[in-house]
């Protein structure tokens, strides 16, 4: 258990240079996440809350739940690098359907925004957090 664990938290990208570059990568792409689609769950626009799609027909709570934890308290996780590995799983899976099935027929300029962060989430995803996170403090711990 305690290698897998390590596994999961291991992330150092070889230079210092690369690990700053991950950690600043991370930290913009999460202040955005938050700021554009997770400030959205707060706002109440024409007297409504954001409509959050459901296309797999989730139960509504349950849908709602998934989608305002992965734009409010995943970026979170993802600027202190902590738990990213894990953390940025429910985030992918928001935006990937949001790519491969809300706007599967929209146009390109549409179907871009999920798609780019899907593939930037599966960055994270691939490289871990780097030596500049809580991931890396804690791997020494242990």
């Amino acid at each position: 258990m305690i290698d897998l664990i390590k596994q999961i938290l291991n992330s150092d990208l070889g230079s210092s240079f690369n690990n700053a570059a991950i950690l600043v990568f991370r930290i913009l792409l999460a202040v955005e996440l938050f700021r554009v689609h997770g400030m959205k769950k707060f706002r109440v626009e024409n007297g409504q809350k954001e409509h959050v799609p459901n296309p797999l027909h989730l139960p509504e709570k349950l849908n709602g739940l998934v989608a305002t934890f992965s734009d409010t308290v995943v970026p979170f996780f993802i600027i202190l690098g902590l738990g990213t590995r894990l953390a940025v799983l429910p985030t992918i899976g928001v935006t990937a359907v949001g790519y491969f099935v809300v706007h599967r027929k929209d146009s390109l300029e549409v179907r871009d925004v999920p798609y780019m962060y899907t593939l930037s989430l599966l960055l994270i995803l691939a490289l871990g957090a780097g030596t500049y996170s809580l991931d890396y403090y804690l791997l020494n711990l242990i």
